[in-house]
């Protein structure tokens, strides 16, 4: 991630992500929380987003737009509650973000039968770079 401009917006858009379903599950905020830290954004700048509105981020290159997805895949299953609203958000994410959908839902499946809901970085990049041949 270059800017700091590009790592606020990616904490807005997972902020507004978690409040979807309408509630902020302490784990979400943990979770956010986290990716702030190894964003290197202090915790007073966290908490004003939460006060802000969502702003539309464009990520330039494939490879961070995988990589956002995929937090926000994690963001959504770790309350241990899939919300429909959130099902539909995340995809609608990732198409504006423009990839491709079959790479999107075999993440989220993998993701889903997966026992720690994790999926190796290799198998990721695989499963997106499958769908450009």
């Amino acid at each position: 991630m270059d800017s700091y401009q590009e790592k606020i917006g990616l904490l807005q858009e997972m902020i507004g992500f978690a409040l979807v379903d309408g509630e902020l599950h302490d784990r979400e905020y943990d979770f956010i929380e986290m990716v702030a830290h190894e964003l290197e954004i202090d915790k007073e700048t966290l908490l004003k987003l939460y006060e802000k509105k969502t702003e539309k981020v464009v990520i330039k290159d494939e490879f961070h737009r995988i990589c956002q997805f995929y937090r926000l895949a994690l963001l959504m299953y770790c309350d241990g509650v899939l919300h429909e609203r959130e099902q539909i958000k995340i995809n609608e994410i990732g198409i504006n973000m423009g990839l491709n959908p079959y790479a999107m839902k075999r993440v989220l499946k993998l993701m889903e039968n997966s026992p720690n809901l994790m999926v190796d970085g290799d198998m990721l990049l695989s499963v997106f770079s499958e769908q450009h041949n």
